[in-house]
């Protein structure tokens, strides 16, 4: 028998939520695929988009790796770059655009001996604190790299650190930083986000990096109804019973029944990614009706209240989240983040839908992580 627990990951509502990113925000976007496409399948996305899109962006080296191995030929950059002089010249030879953020990073350009000339994108540090120069070394830095006579061409960057916070003035502290920094140097801009793409239009530039948002769903607290959910957690209900008032459930008797309350056991838990911190009355959908956790998530299952769906039972579909049930809802109930839970997904079988141009009756292919 198999466990019914699976992820589908709708690759056209993948496209669209590109499109309409880059379509927000002007010039062009690449699409960020980094931490397998954040749990969604880095290389099945990456061919779904590969028609569309103007490039996309990974953490390191390796992720650029398996794309390239996967017969993705867009282009690709590897956003904390290069940490040695190996891996500088397996970018050469894949052709990928590297992020240089720190002085050594210079440095193995200007040592390199291969012939190559690099596409750059040079970091700034405008506040994050993080990674990239210093906005008084960003001319310092721009200079060096382009007198090594190994670059092709210098984007210039840099990253936002309270963009999902349309109240703060920090990030227009860091665009003005940021123009300062750069106003003497040539070459494109890069300094959108998820969060800069949909709420801060005066730092729009040449490249958008949309992550989040590409996977149907934001932290800025805004609904924003064109992005369309793109993972699909679910499972079903395989036993249920029925609390009398006064009879508690679960590890830690978290919770215990005010009245006569109809339970649904549900295949999954916290070793499948749901969240072991989601509180009783975080939303969950049983066939297609809302209602709601409860008890304590354990590893491998977790509990529901079927009281107010009477035609459910066992068997019944379970929406852990997906269209019916946003997996923001679900990670402000478990005081977690949505980046923090679709990275987590594990274990469940992931199926792609909609394989391809993303047009048409679906297609699936199973295994791609």
């Amino acid at each position: 028998m198999t466990r019914p627990t699976s992820v589908r990951i709708d690759l056209a509502a993948l496209r669209n939520n590109y499109l309409y990113a880059r379509g927000v925000h002007g010039g062009r976007a690449l699409a960020v695929l980094k931490a397998n496409a954040y749990g969604h399948g880095a290389l099945a996305s990456a061919h779904s988009l590969a028609s569309v899109a103007d490039g996309f962006a990974v953490a390191f080296l390796d992720e650029a790796c398996a794309l390239r191995e996967g017969g993705v030929r867009n282009p690709i950059l590897v956003l904390e770059g290069c940490f040695n002089a190996s891996e500088l010249k397996i970018a050469n030879e894949l052709d990928l655009w590297v992020v240089v953020h720190q002085e050594e990073q210079i440095r193995l350009i200007e040592e390199s001996r291969t012939g190559a000339r690099f596409n750059v994108w040079l970091k700034i540090d405008t506040g994050m604190s993080r990674a990239g120069f210093r906005a008084s070394d960003a001319a310092n830095a721009y200079q060096r790299l382009q007198s090594t006579g190994k670059v092709s061409a210098i984007t210039l960057m840099t990253h936002f650190a309270r963009a999902d916070e349309p109240g703060e003035s920090m990030t227009a502290q860091q665009i003005e930083t940021f123009d300062a920094a750069t106003a003497m140097l040539r070459g494109e801009r890069s300094l959108c986000n998820s969060a800069g793409v949909l709420v801060w239009p005066s730092a729009r530039r040449d490249w958008a990096r949309p992550g989040l948002m590409l996977y149907g769903t934001t932290t800025h607290g805004r609904e924003v109804p064109e992005l369309q959910p793109v993972m699909t957690f679910e499972s079903r209900v395989f036993n249920v019973r029925t609390l009398e008032p006064g009879e508690s459930l679960g590890y830690g008797a978290t919770f215990v029944a005010s009245e006569r309350t109809r339970v649904g056991l549900v295949c999954a838990g916290y070793a499948d990614g749901y969240p072991q911190t989601a509180a009783t009355g975080t939303p969950i959908a049983v066939d297609g009706h809302a209602t709601s956790l409860i008890g304590r998530v354990s590893m491998d299952m977790l509990t529901v209240d079927l009281t107010n769906v009477p035609n459910a039972g066992v068997g019944s579909s379970v929406e852990l989240w997906g269209p019916r049930v946003p997996v923001a809802a679900v990670a402000q109930g478990a005081s977690r983040s949505p980046y923090e839970l679709l990275c987590a997904v594990k274990r469940a079988p992931l199926v792609h839908e909609n394989v391809g141009q993303g047009i048409g009756e679906p297609l699936r292919m199973t295994g791609t992580r």
